[in-house]
């Protein structure tokens, strides 16, 4: 039977949607990228803020409509959605048959078999319980990266988040689980690994007593086939000094971390449940560059916080201008139930939190156009990705640059080239967030 799958939100959901898409196949069933042919449907949601909960709701609508009017048999919603909302698609959503809980996506085929038994499924299991060993994946990346998960849930409960809640505590993934399943996409063909969890920089702490996110970049670089690792999701204040001493030493690390910061405003940092000052927060931003002077920081922020003032905005604003992150992502403060944020006093209107996050941006954007001229006829490595189509152009990525949220490197050439080649290149051309450059 033919499956068309949708997967929503963030890397480490993606993970779990290439789990469920080797689950499947393992089982005899075949992909397809034509919703309208497949058999049955399944979507893997996002409910982080509210823009992610609009699209998910509105991707199940839409294919609901292929379930009582197409071909479609078996409609099945997971994630993280379907973990904070089930009773309300069970009762609000008739079309979706089958509602598959955050840690049961391992058990999507079951949900399928009781579907097509003529049954309704409703499958969750423990939010906190270990994760299990990892079946195989089908990865959709284009196979020269993928994305390693290597923790779930989180413990940090920032008032504004949700996510504890839908994904449970934090658990870290067994070292040798990880080293194996990172052996076996390498084996595959990939080239970057990319380290994502809530909170990457605390693993370990649950399983071992202490931080090991070190050990495991260093095993992961004695695999010979990768030839690039990436950090995300690193809380500033978790950073510790043999991590910075490793990034320092392998030289398949990426220079590169992203460290959302969330605010720089000391009583907002408080009110958000953040664990730092302005004062460490500065300090630790010093401290990387200091040690690693090539090093890049993406950051995200979140405008329009409860309570949060003009002053506190301009206050951000020229944190952004002087402390001139290399890449940036602002976010309009999404009103979460059930977290202690969303009763807080003095929310602020939504105009003025899209005010805020615009001028934000438009700052960026600014700083971003500014440090991008300043590589004009500097030398770099990139990755190829692919190619424009009907043009001599390819499209690549540095080691300054993750995949789907920062810039490309374009390059003009006519020598043939394949996605997850390494070239060498010279920039020669800059916008606010591109580069253009030429084989060297």
């Amino acid at each position: 039977m033919k499956i068309f799958f949708v997967s929503l939100g963030c890397d480490k959901n993606l993970v779990d949607s290439e789990h469920m898409l080797g689950i499947l196949q393992d089982h005899g069933y075949s992909i397809t990228d034509d919703e309208q042919q497949a058999d049955i449907i399944v979507i893997n949601t996002c409910c982080f803020i509210n823009d992610a909960k609009e699209e998910s709701i509105q991707t199940i609508l839409d294919m609901g409509t292929l379930r009582t009017e197409g071909s479609c048999k078996a409609l099945i919603v997971t994630g993280c959605l379907a973990q904070r909302y089930r009773d309300e698609i069970r009762t609000q959503i008739p079309e979706v048959d089958a509602v598959v809980g955050i840690s049961s996506w391992d058990r999507i085929t079951e949900a399928i078999e009781q579907v097509l038994a003529g049954g309704r499924a409703e499958i969750f299991d423990d939010i906190s319980a270990p994760p299990g060993k990892m079946p195989r994946r089908v990865i959709t990346t284009g196979g020269h990266y993928a994305y390693l998960k290597i923790a779930e849930g989180c413990d940090k409960n920032c008032t504004y988040c949700i996510i504890p809640k839908v994904r449970g505590r934090y658990r870290s993934i067994p070292m040798e689980d990880l080293l194996e399943e990172a052996s076996k996409l390498a084996e595959s063909g990939v080239k970057e690994l990319i380290l994502v969890a809530q909170e990457t920089t605390l693993y370990g702490t649950d399983l071992y007593g202490e931080k090991r996110l070190h050990e495991l970049i260093r095993s992961l670089c004695a695999i010979p086939q990768i030839r690039w690792i990436r950090l995300l999701y690193c809380y500033p204040e978790e950073i510790y000094p043999q991590l910075i001493e490793t990034m320092k030493e392998e030289e398949k690390f990426c220079h590169y971390l992203d460290l959302p910061i969330q605010h720089c405003n000391d009583t907002i940092l408080r009110r958000m449940g953040r664990r730092m000052t302005k004062e460490e927060l500065v300090g630790i931003l010093e401290n990387l560059r200091s040690q690693i002077p090539d090093i890049v920081l993406r950051t995200t922020l979140i405008t329009g916080f409860p309570g949060e003032t003009q002053e506190q905005h301009e206050e951000m604003m020229d944190f952004v201008d002087e402390m001139e992150f290399d890449r940036l992502g602002v976010f309009s403060y999404s009103r979460e139930e059930n977290t202690p944020a969303a009763v807080m006093p003095d929310q602020i209107p939504d105009e003025t939190k899209e005010k805020w996050r615009d001028e934000l941006m438009q700052l960026q954007q600014e700083v971003s156009a500014d440090l991008a001229q300043r590589r004009i006829g500097t030398q770099t490595v990139a990755m190829i990705e692919g190619k424009a189509v009907d043009e001599d152009v390819y499209v690549a990525r540095t080691r300054a640059d993750a995949p789907e949220v920062d810039g490309y490197l374009f390059l003009k050439t006519d020598e043939v080239l394949y996605s997850g080649d390494f070239v060498r290149a010279r920039i020669t051309q800059a916008g606010e967030y591109d580069l253009i450059g030429e084989l060297i």
